[in-house]
Order: structure tokens, then C-alpha cells, then sequence
């Protein structure tokens, strides 16, 4: 083992991790978990998510998202977001409460209103009233909250599944940036014999 390896994959995110950590201190995490395609994006030029079945799962087998719901103690995303996950033909995925960024919205959909929660203003401001009250582990869904997370170096941990699919435009998962964000490679796997899931860490 050389000390390259020893420093890149060894060394490099057991510091990031330590990083993050305080003495008496418990690590508070807002985190990424989504699906891209080979040229990054994470919706289609029409809007559409097909391209997610486009690698068969016929035992249904959890790619992460089970054990992230195990994780986390609540979601936040924004309300389109929502609406597509309301759209779905299936149950509610979430396990735990969903923050919804929104300053138009006045009220969850009916039957949901144990469910989904309703937030509003600074993002900062926000992530600290939730940790405040024990929500300190964040998924956070969505392209257009991810980006905003992203504008203000609030994510700390990134789990990106790509495809092997390029889709040649559509709805991108980054967007601009006012400065470089450093992140370290903590695992890389293999799921479903085809997708490659990577652990990204923020690198502070």
C-alpha cells in the first residue's frame, strides 16, 4: 500500500470526518442522496424521471435509501419537490417529517398535515431552529433546494448514484457557484450490477 492511497483514502476523510466532530459536540449533517444521469442531470429535457427504471431492480433491493431513512431525523425539500412525490403512484416514502421550503405555500395537502411541514426563510436560520428541536441529521431532495444548500456551503455529505445514461440536457443537478467546494471520496460502490454510487464528504 503506498502513501498515496494511505494519505487520499485513508488519512484525508478520517480528518474530514474529525472535522466535523467537537468534543461533547454531536456532528450535525445535512445530506444528499439522489439519482443522476452520466452528464449530471436529474430530470429529463420534458421533466420526467423514467430513465430510473431504466435498470431493472426486480427484488426491489434498497440502494441507500432505506438505511439513509433509518438515518435521518427529518427531510427537507422544496414544493415542487413535493409535488412530484405526491404525483407518484405509490405510498409515502418518508419515514420521518418533510420540511418544505416555500414562501407561497399557507398549507400542507390534505391528509398530510402530519406529514409535511412548512418552513420559510433563511436557510441558515432554519437549519439551526430544527437542530434546535433535535432535527439534526437533513436529507435534502431536490434540485433547486440542493443548489441553494450548495450556494451556501450547507450540505455536508453528498450520495450521488449516476446511470449509465446520458440525456443530453434536462434539469441539472449543480448549478453556479460563487467559490470551489472541496468534497472527499469516501466509498464508491457498485448497486444493481450497473450504477455507480459515490459518498462524497464536505472537505472544512
Amino acid at each position: 500500500m503506498n502513501l498515496f492511497y494511505i494519505v487520499e483514502f485513508i488519512v484525508n476523510p478520517i480528518l474530514t470526518w474529525l472535522n466535523h466532530e467537537s468534543f461533547g459536540e454531536a456532528f450535525m449533517a445535512n445530506i444528499v442522496f439522489i439519482a443522476t444521469s452520466l452528464d449530471g442531470y436529474i430530470a429529463d429535457k420534458q421533466g420526467k424521471l423514467d430513465w430510473l427504471y431504466s435498470i431493472p431492480n426486480p427484488d426491489n433491493a434498497d440502494t441507500g435509501f432505506f438505511a439513509l431513512m433509518a438515518r435521518v431525523d427529518g427531510v427537507m425539500m422544496g414544493r415542487n419537490t413535493l409535488d412530484a412525490v405526491l404525483s407518484f403512484d405509490c405510498d409515502w416514502p418518508y419515514t420521518k417529517p418533510v420540511f418544505v421550503l416555500s414562501n407561497t405555500m399557507t398549507k400542507v395537502p390534505q391528509g398530510y398535515e402530519e406529514k409535511v411541514f412548512l418552513v420559510k426563510g433563511e436557510l441558515k436560520e432554519i437549519i439551526a431552529e430544527l437542530n434546535a428541536k433535535g432535527f439534526n441529521d437533513l436529507y435534502i431532495d431536490g434540485g433547486v433546494t440542493i443548489q441553494r444548500f450548495l450556494s451556501e456551503d450547507l450540505i455536508d455529505e453528498m450520495v450521488i448514484t449516476r446511470f449509465p445514461i446520458l440525456l443530453g440536457g434536462g434539469v441539472p443537478l449543480f448549478g453556479e457557484l460563487k467559490l470551489p467546494l472541496n468534497f472527499n471520496v469516501t466509498k464508491n460502490e457498485v448497486v444493481l450490477e450497473s450504477l455507480i454510487k459515490t459518498t462524497y464528504l464536505r472537505e472544512k
